[in-house]
């Protein structure tokens, strides 16, 4: 396989492209966030919203899947396990928890919710208390991981495949009276209950075996099993698997948009709608997943490391996790700016055109400015490597 300076050269590919996904996506959200909660203008801005939005969902857990594929099994001790992991991933984000805190909303009130969550106006930050969770239990599945056979993961990838189905089940069967199971940081109905959950227990049959577990699951089973495959058959596989995701994601909130605009735009109402609309692109439903194995399948044929790959590939790569965390202090504010210069929906400047060409513009500019800054701090002396 081709490395260089030991690296996996397609990882670094992953990060990259990832890494825009992610600010891709968050340049989407306020065409269907606004205001105070949900709003969508128009119904071509609902489809540009489902289009970009969807095609974009599957970054994080690419990022999941990255990490798996390094880390697990555990190479090392569990104590220089934790060790590794804890320098790497808190400071940067304990630094610029503190800069949303400072930045965004009353500072006294945001420290004091830092207690127990993270601050909601930088609502990104959710994705490092997972990845710490899924760190915590990689020691308890590595004994296991190292001796699994191919026959027996695939076994547990099909029932945890089976466990991103349930979204939809629940939205499907979601008529019936709602159970609540706790706080959220997004008001939304409660899901319904399955196979053992109940208003005293969510901690139903699929429970241990769904979420982010099975991508955890899913970068083992590439590392160990999955071996080299020509563009020809990986297109035959990744295309159709990304574009069914792609599919299911967009059609699923296209059609509940409609069902609450019936057919009259705007459509607004509390953040919980949004949280609805989503249904269909939750990390852990079947069309992120075949999306995500979609995009794996092509980043791994990528063996380039010419001088692109050196000067630019590697650099991002390594300062992807900064850019993750800083991205939303310029992303908004580019995004606010090109709301203000090309107007809104249709009325904008470009017709129907307007809204994707701001997503677009939005995400790409946001991306280079983030990466030439984080660039810039990683070489700081002795500060750098704790900033990004």
């Amino acid at each position: 396989m081709t490395k260089t300076d030991n690296r996996e050269i397609w990882l670094d590919w992953l990060r990259v492209v990832a890494c825009f996904l992610v600010m891709l996506t968050h340049s989407t959200e306020p065409f269907y966030l606004g205001g105070k909660g949900s709003l969508i203008l128009t119904h071509s801005d609902a489809v540009w919203a489902a289009v970009m939005d969807v095609f974009s969902r599957a970054a994080v857990v690419m990022f999941i899947i990255a990490s798996s594929y390094l880390q697990f099994p555990l190479h090392y001790s569990t104590k220089e396990f934790f060790r590794k992991r804890a320098l790497r991933i808190l400071p940067p984000f304990i630094i610029w928890s503190i800069v949303y805190a400072l930045v965004w909303g009353s500072p006294v009130q945001n420290f004091k919710d830092l207690l127990w969550n993270f601050n909601y106006a930088a609502g990104h930050l959710w994705f490092v208390y997972m990845l710490i969770g899924v760190y915590l239990i990689m020691p308890l599945l590595s004994p296991w991981a190292e001796k699994v056979s191919k026959k027996e993961l695939q076994v547990y990838l099909g029932i945890w495949l089976f466990t991103t189905l349930l979204p939809l089940l629940r939205d499907w069967l979601g008529g019936a009276a709602p159970v609540i199971y706790g706080p959220s940081g997004i008001p939304n109905p409660a899901k319904y209950p399955l196979w053992g959950e109940a208003s005293w227990n969510s901690y139903g049959l699929f429970y241990y075996i769904s979420g982010m577990v099975g991508y955890l699951l899913l970068g083992l089973y590439f590392r160990k099993f999955v071996g080299e495959m020509s563009w020809k058959k990986t297109l035959a596989i990744a295309l159709p698997l990304f574009l069914g995701g792609f599919v299911i994601g967009v059609f699923g909130f296209l059609r509940r948009v409609g069902a609450d605009a019936n057919g009259v735009f705007p459509v607004e109402g509390l953040v919980g709608l949004a949280a609805i609309w989503e249904t269909t692109w939750l990390n852990d439903s079947i069309g992120v997943a075949m999306m995500a194995i979609g995009w794996i399948l092509v980043l791994r044929k990528i063996k380039g490391e010419g001088r692109f790959y050196r000067s630019v590939v590697l650099p991002v790569s390594k300062a992807s996790y900064g850019m993750y965390l800083s991205h939303l202090l310029v992303l908004v504010y580019v995004s606010a700016w090109l709301r203000g210069a090309f107007g809104l929906g249709a009325d904008g400047t470009l017709g129907i055109w307007t809204t994707p060409v701001q997503i677009l513009l939005t995400a790409v500019i946001s991306y280079v400015l983030v990466a030439i800054a984080c660039l810039g701090l990683r070489k700081l002396p002795k500060l750098g490597k704790w900033l990004v």
